[in-house]
């Protein structure tokens, strides 16, 4: 071999080796960039493993969150039942010298429960409306408790009312119109329904007079001449028992005149109607007529409409003043007006007698008034409440109206009304 030749062998062989030494350097580099070292990779499964809790762990921390959350459901009822407790110990008709710690005790604890806590407050009369629901502002209400009355007092009796709307404005409403038309006289009020007293003392803290205390601070103030006026619809049994107790009081005033209440004397059967009746069926069967947009009662009928008035009813025999409102709404040809009431007495002027009479006689459109002087809870729950048996929910589900609808338009909110109740303490003061 020449020497030429040789050192070009040499040449080629250098660059084979520099060849193969830089493929393998290539691919060293890209494997030293893509994978971990075996060791930093081993440390980091580890450390992820030993962040992961354990399966058994899990379940016992699962296990304490479950027995925390029912152990705080327990606590919540018993919280809850705690007041409930309270409030069904102040829904009695009975006054009593711890009644009003009482209703303050009952507030601080429904004050210091959770909103859900509340939700769960249901006793035997107990529920979250008692304390929860919304009637109003009572600060628009005015107890008429005070004292300086005179020596010339009318006090309006009423039932009572514990929605404050109801209160300021059907009660109120009364109390406004005979405190104009009498200013010689301080007007003053008592509730015959020491339930709603006590639930509006508990809730609001306004206190209003029962009858009995009442009638004790007239006594106090030195009233000679003491007007009763009874807001009641009828002669029934709350007037039976105001009768009652102002027996006891006659020898502490020179006089005491009790006033006739809205619907007048009851009379003795059905076909028994006065002017008094008379006065309060016209007024109301208009005022239904023209809050619907007619011109009249006979148009409303002409038009389907039937108009359902509803009373609370009663077992005592003045129910028969549902029987004679019915007669005299006929007497004045009103033929689609029907008179109902809640508690189904007398029969016919039950939820289902009235359904089943109205589809007969053909309406398709019915209007549900009450035939109350204040809207409160008969009217609100009731009529218009959204429970199945309400009256409204009743009329809806039997399928044989085209539209039902409640409107809660009180009496003691019409001033043709409280004219009414005005007449009947003119007519007691000039006896």
């Amino acid at each position: 071999m020449t020497r030429k030749n040789l050192v070009k062998m040499c040449a080629l062989g250098m660059a084979m080796t520099m060849m193969m030494c830089g493929c393998s350097g290539a691919s060293n580099a890209g494997a030293d960039q893509s994978a971990p070292e075996p060791q930093v990779e081993e440390a980091k499964q580890e450390e992820l493993k030993a962040e992961e809790p354990k399966a058994e762990e899990v379940k016992e921390e699962e296990a304490k969150t479950e027995e925390v959350t029912e152990e705080d459901a327990v606590d919540d009822q018993a919280k809850a039942d705690e007041v409930a407790a309270l409030i069904d110990a102040i829904y009695v008709q009975e006054y009593t010298p711890e009644t009003e710690e009482m209703c303050a005790k009952a507030k601080a604890a429904w004050d210091a429960l959770t909103e859900e806590q509340k939700q769960l407050v249901e006793g035997e009369y107990a529920d979250y409306d008692y304390f929860g629901r919304d009637t109003g502002d009572a600060s628009l209400d005015d107890p008429k408790n005070q004292d300086e009355i005179g020596e010339k007092e009318i006090l309006v009796v009423s039932f009572g009312a514990s929605f404050n709307e109801s209160r300021a404005n059907d009660i109120g409403g009364i109390e406004r119109a005979v405190a104009a038309a009498f200013p010689d006289y301080s007007v003053r009020r008592a509730f015959t329904a020491q339930i709603i007293i006590n639930h509006v003392l508990a809730r609001e803290g306004e206190k209003i007079d029962n009858v009995d205390q009442a009638l004790a601070r007239a006594v106090d103030n030195g009233v000679k001449e003491l007007i009763i006026l009874p807001t009641h619809l009828m002669q029934g049994a709350e007037y039976d028992e105001l009768k009652g107790v102002l027996d006891e009081y006659q020898d502490k005033f020179e006089t005491v005149k009790l006033a006739l209440p809205l619907l007048g004397e009851v009379g003795d059967d059905a076909t028994v109607i006065n002017e008094d009746k008379e006065k309060v069926a016209t007024i109301i069967a208009n005022d239904a007529a023209a809050a619907n947009g007619y011109d009249s009662v006979e148009a409303s009928a002409q038009d389907g409409t039937a108009f359902v008035f509803v009373g609370h009813g009663t077992s005592h025999n003045a129910k028969v003043s549902y029987s004679q409102m019915q007669t005299q709404m006929d007497k004045l040809g009103y033929e689609n007006i029907y008179i109902g009431t809640v508690e189904g007495e007398p029969e016919e002027t039950s939820m289902e007698s009235l359904i089943d009479r109205i589809s007969e006689a053909g309406y398709k459109k019915v209007v549900i008034r009450p035939l109350m002087v204040v809207a409160s809870d008969h009217v609100n729950n009731d009529i218009a409440g959204d429970d199945e048996d309400s009256w409204i929910s009743t009329f809806n589900a039997s399928g044989k109206f085209d539209t039902c609808e409640v409107q809660k338009d009180a009496l003691g909110r019409s001033e043709k009304i409280e004219e009414i109740y005005v007449e009947h303490v003119k007519d007691a003061i000039g006896k």
